[in-house]
């Protein structure tokens, strides 16, 4: 959850994207390709695929709208925000493999921001609907045959959104993957642990569902039958690389939910104390030293057990 003023394109430029592979893997996977849905993807990051288009760098800068779902809490669709610019990359991503994808919101009017793309529906989900509707809406059961939830489980009502997947994923056939990624991004020792005790210090801001992020879902309930792909309690890892300098790797550690949290207490987590910690870690001639750094990601993806 994030307060005060926010700059989309510098959350887009700072955070991983997605790699176009994994789509194509998951896919691959699903005998049908009609129907996706798309769910809450968090920091669905997509845009390594679609950054060439230019219709598409366009619809980076005059997107608007937040995307969150009726099993969403109300105290994180601030926070959400802060996951849209890559969210619209993963519909995109996952529009070049299926014949129709399904995005569902909570808020009405934000949706009327959503610039259309002829094979994305936008639905409104408000928290009024029963799951009788919201399966009715997503396509009805048996209906869908990728469900994708990208860093952004840990915001949900678990049990609420296994029941409905249960009913509308494809039998046989259906697949469902989520994955995420680690808070901790991988610099160097040093700066590794300096992140460790700040995450720490950041405790009491975060909000319980982030426990699984921590734990690297390796608790998180996931029951469904593997293909491979990891499955309960034994994720698949994965990593991200990329290149940052220290001023960007800051816009990360500020984009955090736990940061606009404690400044709403009037708390500030990123001291100038802790950021010259940082700073220090990072090494000199800071900060404009570009470094590459590496994203820890962690995935489970598996079908309806028979």
């Amino acid at each position: 959850m994030a307060g005060g003023p926010y700059d989309g394109q510098i959350y887009f430029d700072v955070r991983p994207q997605y790699p176009s592979e994994w789509y194509s893997m998951l896919s691959a996977l699903t005998p049908r390709r009609a129907l996706a849905w798309d769910v809450g993807t968090g920091n669905g990051q997509a845009a390594v695929g679609c950054r060439d288009r230019p219709w598409q760098r366009s619809f980076v800068m005059e997107i608007s709208f937040v995307r969150s779902h009726c099993w969403v809490r109300e105290d994180t669709r601030r926070f959400m925000i802060k996951c849209l610019w890559n969210n619209i990359f993963t519909l995109f991503q996952i529009a070049e493999h299926y014949d129709s994808v399904i995005a569902t919101d909570i808020s009405e009017g934000q949706l009327e921001h959503g610039i259309p793309h002829p094979q994305i529906r936008y639905l409104h989900t408000p928290d009024s609907l029963s799951e009788e509707e919201l399966v009715a809406m997503v396509g009805g059961e048996n209906s869908v045959d990728l469900v994708v939830v990208a860093t952004a489980i840990h915001w949900f009502d678990i049990p609420k959104f296994y029941s409905v997947v249960n009913r509308v994923l494809r039998k046989p056939g259906g697949l469902i993957a989520i994955w995420g990624y680690s808070d901790i991004i991988g610099v160097n020792p040093e700066l590794d642990a300096l992140q460790i005790r700040y995450r720490e210090s950041a405790m009491p801001y975060w909000r319980p569902g982030v426990k699984y992020i921590f734990e690297e879902y390796r608790n998180l309930p996931f029951p469904f039958k593997s293909v491979g792909l990891g499955e309960e309690g034994q994720p698949l890892k994965l990593s991200m690389k990329r290149e940052m300098n220290f001023e960007r790797f800051l816009d990360v550690m500020r984009s955090s939910s736990a940061v606009g949290a404690a400044k709403e207490k009037g708390v500030n987590l990123l001291t100038e104390e802790v950021v010259q910690e940082f700073k220090k870690a990072w090494g000199a001639p800071a900060p404009d030293m570009v470094r590459a750094v590496t994203y820890n990601v962690f995935m489970i993806a598996g079908k309806l057990k028979e």
